[in-house]
């Protein structure tokens, strides 16, 4: 990351562009208390400092590999208290992977499920199209 800071810490629109994160996105993080609020200047604009920056990064990343808010926020609490444990944070992980494979799982069933459906289509003018009675049918 570049240094982008001024004497007073980051501004929000650094942050943006460094981290790749909304503005809005940051002051939702923000008002739900996954971030803390940033100091401000006399102006009353936003000023981070590197550490939130950091915790930015970190939250982005976690939405990425598709974590949600509450397991970030468990994985952030215990580094707020010093209390992190790998094992703690390594069976977050191995749940959240599970839940990731049963999503994967659901998406080869839609596909297949899918593909069988636009497979009966004619793709003509007909008036019956197999697509609509497929998802009419009550089974």
């Amino acid at each position: 990351m570049a240094d982008i800071t001024n004497a007073r810490g980051y501004p929000i629109g650094a942050m943006s562009r460094e981290t790749g994160v909304n503005i809005e996105t940051i002051r939702y993080y923000e008002r739900i208390e996954l971030m803390p609020q940033p100091d401000r200047t006399a102006g009353g604009n936003r000023q981070y400092t590197h550490d939130q920056l950091k915790r930015l990064s970190f939250i982005k990343r976690s939405r990425e590999l598709g974590f949600s808010i509450d397991e970030i926020r468990a994985m952030l609490t215990m580094v707020d208290q010093d209390g992190v444990s790998c094992g703690e944070v390594h069976a977050m992980t191995v749940e959240h992977l599970g839940s990731v494979k049963e999503k994967i799982r659901h998406l080869k069933k839609l596909e297949r499920a899918l593909t069988s459906m636009a497979a009966e289509c004619a793709k003509g003018d007909v008036p019956d199209c197999p697509i609509i009675e497929t998802l009419f049918d009550e089974r």
